[in-house]
């Protein structure tokens, strides 16, 4: 019988061959927690153990509130540099920790856990990338391992043209509206299709990373030559392999999007299955836009908001606020003038991290109050006041919602060389 990739990956790192349902302990290639739940991590890690299994497959990056905003925050910090300086584990302090383990660390085939829920980002990179909760991590600390039922298989194939001004966050928004928040629950999502074949390994990663919007338990991108270009543009092509299920490779179920149809779109308040075409709803007034995050803060998403705001002023009334996902984002930016940009049109441009995504820095929302995001939740209190608003968007659809200050369908201001 065939596998499906999930099945390869979690066989090469139990030594045996496994299928769905099975009970597996496997090697982990990478652990991964941040500046808040490695901190919750280490008391429970205290005690099962005094080392950790190897600190060179560690790594603790500072992301969620950094630099610190409250005091609370700056004790949680110093908690992990104290463990991380006994330890010997790397502590990094320049980006989101979901966009650093695709720049630096992830390769296909890997099985990586990471405790936070949107570790599955990195599944665009053909890896098996799990989120786990502290308790979890603490073990895997201590050992390397964890444990898995080999979970389901969702195989979802995306066909069809993609259409001017839609682009893979309007994909995976359409898609939760499909299935809504729970349909993949402990079940893994593996993407196919000639789409998705087309797509960069940055629009890859904005799938997989909702998928933890889903309730899946994770999320993957077969390798191929889009995953040795983007390893390449990283300097890592030498990290690179192909990978990919079995022809007869069996799955719970096959699911078909034809993207030919579909228009920009947004995830209204108060859930990502609330799909609302942006057409239906353009007018709105916001009081805020957010750019960044884990889902939409890399540099193709900058491109695509400088090439709707070229020759057009913001609109004075609302804060716009931009937070690149990693420094090295932050550095091309610098030399591609995209931050003179930015700052000349009004932007509040902050440092690399989470920024505005989880309300604590960087833009906290007030009662009441409206933003559109880039990011990846607009569950009630989020970004800030519980009753405040968040409608979940493209890059272009936030950029042409800065113009106006109203959600604004972004294809009338978009280039038609800029597509999704």
């Amino acid at each position: 019988m065939g596998q499906n990739l999930p099945e390869k990956i979690f066989s090469a790192h139990c030594g045996r061959e496994v299928h769905t349902g099975d009970t597996v302990i496997a090697e982990l290639d990478l652990v991964m927690a941040h500046d808040t739940t490695g901190a919750w991590a280490i008391d429970p890690f205290r005690e099962i153990a005094d080392k950790v299994f190897d600190p060179e497959r560690i790594v603790f990056p500072f992301d969620h509130a950094f630099p610190a905003p409250s005091v609370a925050m700056a004790h949680l910090q110093k908690k992990v540099r104290t463990f991380a300086k006994e330890q010997g584990i790397r502590i990094r302090t320049d980006g989101v920790c979901h966009q650093l383990l695709a720049e630096e660390y992830v390769k296909p085939s890997m099985l990586v856990l990471g405790a936070d829920s949107h570790t599955p980002t990195s599944g665009g990179l053909g890896a098996l990338t799990i989120g786990v909760g502290s308790t979890d991590a603490a073990v895997a600390l201590a050992t390397g391992k964890n444990w898995f039922r080999v979970p389901e298989v969702i195989r979802i194939v995306i066909e069809g043209e993609m259409p001017h001004g839609v682009f893979a966050k309007d994909v995976i928004l359409h898609i939760a509206g499909m299935l809504g928040t729970e349909y993949s629950a402990y079940k893994i999502i593996e993407f196919a299709g000639p789409v998705v074949e087309q797509w960069s390994v940055p629009e890859r990663m904005t799938l997989t990373n909702m998928c933890a919007e889903l309730g899946a338990k994770t999320a993957i991108v077969p390798s191929d030559e889009r995953t040795r270009e983007y390893l390449a543009s990283q300097g890592r092509e030498d990290d690179w392999e192909a990978n990919g299920p079995d022809p007869d490779a069996e799955y719970a179920e096959t699911i078909v999007v034809d993207v030919s149809d579909l228009v920009p779109t947004v995830a209204q308040p108060h859930d990502i299955d609330q799909e609302a075409k942006v057409e239906d709803i353009e007018g709105r007034p916001v009081d805020q836009v957010f750019i960044g995050s884990c889902t939409n803060g890399r540099i193709e998403d900058l491109r695509v908001v400088r090439s709707i705001w070229e020759g057009r002023e913001l609109n004075r009334d609302i804060r716009v606020v931009i937070t690149p996902a990693s420094r090295r984002v932050y550095l091309q930016a610098l030399e591609e003038g995209l931050v003179e940009f930015f700052m000349k049109k009004g932007v509040s441009l902050t440092n690399p991290g989470c920024g505005a995504c989880l309300g604590r820095q960087g833009g906290v929302l007030d009662d009441e109050e409206v933003c559109v995001a880039t990011s990846n939740r607009n569950f009630p209190g989020r970004m800030g006041s519980p009753t405040a608003e968040i409608y979940l968007a493209s890059p272009a659809t936030a950029a042409a919602t800065a113009l106006r200050g109203v959600i604004t369908d972004p294809r009338p201001y978009l280039p038609q060389a800029v597509e999704g």
